[in-house]
């Protein structure tokens, strides 16, 4: 068998799993995932490699959603644009919920673009068999034989992912060119890692009381054969949510840098030395040059 590669594009709303998606199918933690909407924020890429079989390069994106800020903006810009240059799009579709404004605007979006297309119906062991069957019936009707493929999947129970692994496999294209080295399994540099580990520990601290207004800046890193040390700043909206995530004593903070820590030494196998600072920088999300500083630069999607 000739040698397959290839870039496949995962969309949809927020919160509809396509993180858990890709970290499944990869086998690592690439994207951070949460039960809260809008939790990726960059396109990012999840790379699998078989040797002398295939490579299929996985970019999740930021869930497409009613734009409110200038993050939100660059959010979905980031999502849609992901649609282009890549061999395949996978649309990815709640079993759970109804077919919403959102997901039509995706369906809207993918039919000017001449790609090929899955769509796949999400988190298919939270509802019943008939449920399922009704929301399939749902959707057939709406995509007009668009789609290559159509499948049900649960990535939390491991239902027809190696099946729909199989399929893209199947439409990726013949190529002998492997973009990355075989032992990759993510194209994002040290300090994105860093970033969206302490992220994700603050919103799974926080719970509702910290919705998506946080950020994190690193400050400095320094890195020898045995210990890497981080200085980090989280950046939020409100002193309340400073108070929120410093924690009666600090020990909201304490759990954060410990849970971060613990992460980080697994991630990278080195001893971590963690500083973190809280500071207040009001209405960020509004702010081109400070979303650019934070690192969601527009220019580079």
């Amino acid at each position: 068998m000739s040698f397959k590669s290839g870039f496949i594009s995962i969309v949809g709303r927020p919160n509809v799993g396509k993180s858990t998606l890709i970290n499944k199918m990869i086998g690592h933690k690439i994207s951070i995932v949460t039960n809260k909407a809008q939790t990726t924020r960059n396109n990012i890429r999840g790379i699998l490699t078989k040797k002398d079989e295939y490579q299929m390069i996985f970019i999740d994106t930021p869930g497409v959603h009613t734009s409110k800020k200038e993050l939100d903006r660059f959010m979905n810009a980031s999502a849609l644009k992901s649609m282009k240059d890549v061999d395949i799009v996978i649309f990815l579709v709640p079993a759970d919920e109804t077919i919403g404004t959102n997901d039509k605007f995706i369906l809207k979006q993918l039919e000017k673009q001449d790609v090929i297309k899955f769509l796949v119906i999400t988190k298919s062991d939270l509802v019943s068999k008939n449920e399922l069957f009704q929301k399939t019936q749902e959707w057939n009707e709406m995509v007009n034989n668009d789609f290559e493929e159509i499948i049900i999947i649960s990535s939390t129970k491991d239902v027809n992912v190696d099946l729909l692994k199989d399929l893209i496999l199947k439409h990726l294209p013949e190529n002998d060119y492997q973009f990355y080295d075989e032992d990759m399994v993510t194209d994002q540099p040290n300090r994105f890692a860093i970033r969206e580990i302490i992220r994700e520990n603050i919103l799974f601290k926080t719970g509702q009381e910290i919705p998506h207004s946080v950020a994190i800046l690193i400050d400095e890193l320094e890195e020898d054969e045995s210990t890497i040390n981080i200085v980090a700043t989280i950046v939020v909206e409100r002193e309340s949510q400073k108070s929120i995530i410093i924690g009666q004593k600090g020990s909201k903070i304490k759990d954060i840098k410990y849970k971060s820590r613990k992460e980080l030494k697994q991630l990278y196998e080195k001893n971590i030395e963690l500083d973190l600072f809280i500071k207040v920088k009001e209405n960020w999300r509004n702010s081109p040059s400070l979303i650019k500083m934070l690192g969601y630069d527009k220019n580079k999607y």
